[in-house]
Formats: C-alpha cells, sequence, structure tokens
C-alpha cells in the first residue's frame, strides 16, 4: 500500500512534464514468489542457502551430517545447526560437498568432543524457523546458542557473509576444514593465514567424486587473532580422521556486523582470491543482495504466469528456481578450469565450462524446457559434455566436480545433442558431438581417465551384450532391463544424429538397435521381463518387486519400467495387441495396488498413483502415453491429480527428489500445459494447464501465450483448440511452432470430451 500511495504522489507531481509510469512498465519482482524453503523436508533434497543462476558457489546452512536426507545438508525438520558450507548439490539421491564450513561463536569456543556418531557438531547451535529467512539470492537466521544474527548472499563464484555479533570479549568464527556433508575422506587440507584478515586453504576429498579438489580464499572485515587446530581422532569405526580447523577471536560490540567475504575454485587458491577480488571487490552487502535477486529476476520473468491462485504462483516460480541451480559455473574469473583428466586447463572466459550434470534425471524435462527458455545456455551445457568427452575419454552419465561418478544408467549426453539439432539450435560441432556418442555407446574401456572402481560402471558389460549379442543377458548384468530400455532409446537419438552426418550405415545399425525394446516384452504377463544368457525369463517374477539397485530395474518395479520407450510408443501399443490392450493396460498403472514388496525396496519408489511413480523420473512421461492412444482426457485428469497431490507450498512440497532441477522442469512444462515425449523429437503433447495463461518470452524477442479459457480448478478438461487462431484437433504442436511465436488457446470445460481423439 506505501509504494503504491508513493506511486501516485510521484505521478501527480511530475504529471506536468511528463506522462505518468502505469504498473506495465515497473518491472515484476517474480523473486518475490520464491520459497526456496520446498523440498528441504520430505525427501525433496534441496537446501535454502543464497545462490545465483548456474553459480560455483552455494552457501547455505548445514543442520545434518549423515544419512540420505543429508544429502543437502539441510533438512527442515532439524534444530540444530552446524554452520554455513559453501558447496552443496540440490535434490540430489547421493551426498557430497560442504566444503569449508564457517560458524560464528561467541564466548569458549567448543569442538571436543567431536562425536563422530552424531549429527551436530560440539559447537552446533540451536535455532527457529520462526527467525529464519531464505528468499533468492539471501538468507539470514539467528543463532540461539549465540546469540548471532547469520545472513549471507553471493556472486557467482564469492560469497558474502554479514554477522551481526552481541556484546563479547570472546566473539569469533570456527573455520572447519574437516567437516563435509556425511563425513568423506580427507585427503588433503591446507590452510594459510595470510594476514590478520585474510585465510586462504585448500582440501581434497574422496566420496561420490573421487578425486574433488576445492579451494577458498576469505577476508574478514575485522581483523582477528587465530588458533590453528592440527591433529586425528578415532573415529567409532576405529579409523584414524585428520581434523584441521581455525579458531579466529574478536572483541565485538552490541550489534557490531562482522562480514566475511569468500571465493572458491576448483583450480586453486589463487584463482580462489581473483575471484573474490573480481566478484565482491567491497563490503556491499546490499548491493550484492540486489544483484542477486535481480539476476533471479532476469532468470523468471522468461516466463509470466496468470492466475488467481498465489500458491500456484509460488510453486511455479519456486519450481522455476530449482531449475536453475544446476549445472554450476566450473570456469574461475581468468578462463581456468579443472578438466576431466583431473588437471587444471587454461579455458575462455567466454566459452565456460559448467560441472554436476544429472543427466539421467534432466534428458527428460530440464533440457527441454532450456531448450525453449534458453537454448544458448543449453548450448554452453552440451559443449562443456564434448570438452568432458575428449579430456575424460567418454561423455559422463552423473558428472560432479570433473568426476565421472559412474552413477546411474543410460547415455543420455545423446539426448541432449539430438535434441539441439532437431529443434534447430545445435550451436557446436555436429560431428564431433556425434562421434563423441557413438564411442560412448560401443563397449571399450580403453582411454578413460576414472579411478578403477568407477571404470565398470561408467563402462559396463551391458554395453558390450548389447552391441555383441544384441541383448542383455539378465543373469550377467545388474538392471538389465532397465539398462536395455534406455540403451534403446538413447541408440534411437544417436541414429538421428548418424543421418543428420550422413552416416547412413549407421543409421540403420542404430534404428535397428533402438527396436530391442521388443526383445524384453513378455506377453504372458504383458510387462518388460529380465532374460537370461539362454534366452529365458528370469523367474520367479513379481512385477511390484524391488530389491533397490540390484535387481532387473534401475530404482523401479517392471509395473514402472514398462513404460519406457518414449522413441517408438506405436510400436510398444503394438506389442500390447493394440490401442484398446494398451489402454487397458496403461490403465491398471493407475489403479493397481500401491503395495512394493521386497527386502530393499527402492526408497526413490514415491509419489505413487497406483504403481505409477511421479516421484522418480522413469515415470515422467508416462501419463502423456494416453494423447497418443486417443484418451487425452484420461492424461487431463491425471495431470490435475498430480498437480493437486503432488506439489506444495511447504517443506514437504515434493513428492520425491528434485534431482537437480527435473522434478521442478516436468512441473514447470506441464502446468504451462504441455510435455515432450520423447527429447530428440520436436513434438510437444498438450495436457492440462493449470494456469490461466502463460507467456514464454522466447530469447529473439518473440512470445508463445497459452491461454485456458474458462479454467478453474474444476475444469480440468478440454473442450477446444486453436493454434494461432487455427482450429487444433490433436493433441501435439511442434517446437518450431513456440520459436516462431504465436498463441495456443484452450478452451476447458468441467467434462471430459473427445477433443484430441482421431475421427
Amino acid at each position: 500500500m506505501i509504494r503504491k500511495v508513493f506511486t501516485i504522489t510521484c505521478c501527480v507531481g511530475m504529471m506536468l512534464f511528463a506522462a505518468c509510469s502505469t504498473d506495465a512498465t515497473v518491472e515484476k519482482d517474480y523473486a518475490a514468489y520464491v520459497n526456496p524453503f520446498i523440498g528441504t523436508g520430505g525427501h525433496g533434497h534441496t537446501f535454502p542457502g543464497a545462490v545465483v543462476p548456474n553459480g560455483m558457489i552455494q552457501p547455505s546452512p548445514d543442520t545434518r551430517i549423515d544419512g540420505w536426507d543429508a544429502c543437502s545438508g539441510y533438512y527442515y525438520e532439524d534444530s540444530l545447526m552446524n554452520g554455513f558450507s559453501h558447496t552443496h548439490v540440490s535434490g540430489t539421491g547421493c551426498a557430497d560437498y560442504g566444503d569449508f564450513l564457517l560458524m560464528p561463536t561467541v564466548g569458549e569456543q567448543t569442538y571436543n568432543p567431536q562425536d563422530f556418531t552424531k549429527q551436530n557438531l560440539p559447537y552446533a547451535s540451536a535455532f527457529s524457523h520462526q527467525n529464519e529467512t531464505a528468499e533468492p539470492g539471501y538468507y539470514s537466521v539467528f543463532l540461539d546458542r549465540y546469540g548471532v544474527k547469520a545472513e549471507m548472499t553471493s556472486t557467482k563464484r564469492a560469497a558474502l557473509h554479514r554477522f551481526t555479533f552481541p556484546e563479547s570479549d570472546k566473539s569469533g568464527f570456527i573455520l572447519d576444514l574437516d567437516y563435509s556433508i556425511q563425513r568423506q575422506k580427507n585427503l588433503d587440507m591446507q590452510v594459510e593465514v595470510v594476514s590478520d584478515t585474510e585465510i586462504r586453504g585448500h582440501k581434497l576429498t574422496e566420496y561420490w567424486a573421487f578425486d574433488q579438489q576445492a579451494s577458498f580464499y576469505a577476508k574478514f572485515s575485522k581483523p582477528f587473532t587465530y588458533t590453528i587446530v592440527r591433529d586425528t581422532l578415532t573415529d567409532h569405526n576405529g579409523k584414524m580422521q585428520p581434523r584441521c580447523k581455525v579458531l579466529l577471536q574478536f572483541a565485538t560490540q552490541k550489534d557490531e556486523e562482522v562480514m566475511v567475504k569468500v571465493g572458491i575454485s576448483a583450480v586453486d587458491m589463487e584463482g580462489a582470491q581473483k575471484n573474490l577480488e573480481a566478484e565482491i571487490p567491497a563490503w556491499d552487502f546490499e548491493g550484492i543482495r540486489k544483484a542477486a535477486r535481480q539476476s533471479w529476476n532476469d532468470y523468471l520473468k522468461k516466463i509470466d504466469v496468470t492466475t488467481s491462485d498465489e500458491t500456484d504462483k509460488t510453486i511455479f516460480y519456486t519450481a522455476m528456481y530449482h531449475t536453475a541451480i544446476s549445472p554450476n559455473l566450473f570456469t574461475d574469473v581468468d578462463g581456468r578450469y579443472f578438466g576431466m583428466d583431473l588437471k587444471p586447463h587454461q579455458g575462455d572466459v567466454n566459452k565456460p565450462v559448467y560441472t554436476i550434470f544429472s543427466l539421467w534425471d534432466t534428458f527428460r524435462a530440464l533440457h527441454p524446457l532450456l531448450s525453449i527458455i534458453d537454448p544458448d545456455l543449453n548450448n554452453e551445457f552440451i559443449r562443456s559434455l564434448m570438452l568432458k568427452a575428449q579430456e575424460g575419454g567418454v561423455f559422463p552419465k552423473w558428472e560432479l566436480a570433473g568426476n565421472y561418478t559412474g552413477t546411474m544408467i543410460g547415455y543420455h549426453a545423446a539426448s541432449l545433442i539430438a535434441d539441439a539439432y532437431t529443434k534447430g539450435y545445435a550451436n557446436f560441432d555436429l560431428d564431433e558431438a556425434y562421434k563423441a556418442c557413438l564411442r560412448t555407446a560401443e563397449y571399450d574401456t580403453t582411454g578413460i581417465v576414472c579411478p578403477e572402481k568407477v571404470l565398470p560402471v561408467l563402462m559396463p558389460m551391458a554395453r558390450y551384450y548389447k552391441n555383441t549379442l544384441g541383448y542383455i543377458p539378465c543373469d550377467r548384468e545388474n538392471e538389465s532391463v532397465a539398462k536395455a530400455l534406455e540403451y534403446a532409446y538413447d541408440d534411437y537419438c544417436i541414429s538421428v544424429l548418424a543421418e543428420a552426418t550422413g552416416d547412413y550405415k549407421n543409421k540403420e545399425k542404430y534404428a535397428k538397435f533402438a527396436k530391442a525394446y521388443e526383445l524384453y516384452f513378455d506377453p504372458s504377463t504383458r510387462f518388460m521381463r529380465g532374460v537370461d544368457s539362454n534366452g529365458k525369463w528370469r523367474t520367479p517374477f513379481n512385477p511390484r518387486a524391488s530389491n533397490h539397485r540390484n535387481d532387473d530395474y534401475c530404482e523401479g518395479t517392471a509395473w514402472q519400467w514398462t513404460w519406457f520407450v518414449p522413441h517408438d510408443i506405436e510400436g510398444l501399443v503394438k506389442l500390447m495387441g493394440g490401442e484398446d490392450a494398451f489402454v487397458g493396460k496403461l490403465d491398471s498403472l493407475f489403479t493397481a495396488s500401491s503395495e512394493l514388496e521386497g527386502d530393499v525396496v527402492s526408497a526413490d519408489i514415491t509419489g505413487l498413483i497406483g504403481q505409477y511413480a511421479q516421484g522418480n523420473e522413469p515415470s515422467h512421461h508416462v501419463i502423456h502415453m494416453y494423447n497418443y492412444v486417443n484418451r487425452p482426457w484420461k492424461a487431463q485428469e491425471l495431470l490435475d491429480r498430480v498437480f493437486k497431490e503432488q506439489y506444495r507450498n511447504n517443506p514437504d512440497g515434493l513428492s520425491g527428489n528434485e534431482d537437480c532441477g527435473q522434478m521442478s522442469a516436468w512441473y514447470i512444462l506441464n502446468s504451462m500445459g504441455f510435455y515432450q515425449v520423447c527429447p530428440g523429437k520436436p513434438v510437444y503433447s498438450i495436457g492440462r494447464p493449470v494456469f490461466d495463461q502463460s507467456v514464454i518470452n522466447l530469447p529473439n524477442g518473440k512470445t508463445f501465450t497459452i491461454t485456458a479459457k474458462n479454467n478453474s480448478k474444476e475444469n480440468k478438461y478440454i473442450q477446444s483448440a486453436t493454434l494461432n487462431g487455427q482450429p487444433l484437433d490433436v493433441p501435439f504442436f511442434e517446437h518450431k511452432d513456440i520459436v516462431n511465436g504465436g498463441a495456443l488457446e484452450l478452451v476447458m470445460t468441467n467434462q471430459p470430451t473427445k477433443w484430441g481423439v482421431k475421427q
């Protein structure tokens, strides 16, 4: 209200010589709709810290050390805080990072006993969510134990902390180098006090990333005295653990602000200092905070949604926020970066390298989303992957801090590349990218730079069996069905690239590989099943059985994996006996008992509707299959159910791991009213829009608008549709329809209709 009165007053005063500004000319504060706490509870595994889009640094609070729900270091149900570390992964199912923990203290600095069985360190402080704030580019909390208010903001490569202390002659900080999320193995820790206001250090850890290099440079606004703790403790397993902490001390007046600037680098300490000095030269906390928020608004404004439901708007823009946490910038301000060959390289700051590629998740929706709203950034990601293939030998599946982790299955760089090519924005060497896809798809363990333990999962024998036997025997290879289905899809993408580059021999070869899914379909059970080396079905068989990462599937069951044939739905329909039989089977997916069986049921199988699992990625395309078999109203009502039940404005607001933006990208696309079932085929399937209107502000200056007329919570079905004013009788449109600019208008109703059904 104050702002509105002020605007009116200004207009009155300016009317003599200028026209009044209108609300339409004032840039919207999209960041105001973001709730960074969404996903920090349940099993979302997000963190609430102060970041900028795709930044290198992630300053964020850490509340727990061990367990699955410690993957990002923060869990909303906790009431103790260990401090603020500077590197985090967002929404993953595995943990890493948590480098360079900083904690303000008042009074005697307690760091013993360091109990390796507890979630919290001796100097942890209680806190209340009532005294905690998180917004894009800013985080603050009051630490009850010390009476200190902690605030932080960031640039791409550096963080700025502001701590408000009480009066004390025993104020200070604990800078903890041996701390990490899930107690990683510290192979090397170096720390150097440069002056009474500067500290720098380096650490090498082994965990999910076997060779994670991290350096920091920190500058304090207040001089300090210090003590360095270097010793070794015996943990609860009887192993010796090195410690490295710096205890800083100084006196403070009441409400005195002490600021700390921290730069990081994966290359060296000099790189960390250059990053800090280039991006935060002054102690301008509010200026950095304002710039961070502006960077978020520049990203969030790429899509403008209209709705009277403020909660839906918060869910949407928080989802947008989560899609730009990673991949993370990996190039220093001087162009240097840490390569996949585990060596520093001099690169080009104008051609940045990125890290954190959760491709098994993000090929499905995150990269297709970016192909619409920021294809240039997606090209940068693809070029980063190509560079990693050059340096490391093959495309990564799940790359972390310049390391092959070998995590998950498939070789989905092929999906990103084929999708970029078919959508016409492939700004990279297509021939080189295609050859790198071939190298990754064909079994070859030579010339790959990775630890011995990683090689068998990075380049599994499954690729050898696929290429030689024509199928993957379940008695020779774990997760054989899931790997086979994903290989078939990726091989389809390679066949597209083979044709694009004129390699027609491989085009035919990989198109044949793309049909290999047929070998795993058992017509007697009508599920995809494991086939052993004698050509027999694996027995016993239970479609609800799960033995996490140690059966024929990957984080799922036969119920979920049977549908993973996004590139050939017509072929899958034929396998199942035709359209009606396919629909009957698909219906049963959503009505079957949600009971799961097995000694080690995968915790990733969540968000169940029947046996459909929205909380994990293999199911994400399945609802839209109804559009391919003339039952679009079924897709509309199921999508509506997912929106209402599984995306919420609270910490437990995600039905599964966020997975580096995939869970949120699914929501963004579907809530606008469409989804890409098969990346590599530039076609979108129309679903049920959440918003009255969604305007995509395209990078070419054009807009694509989706309008839902008569939209309401009850009107979840589509009665009719027009594309650019022309009747649209099928529930599909093409990528070119978006990039050329235009309008999709959907008329909604509260009853199922025959719209989209072939007449």
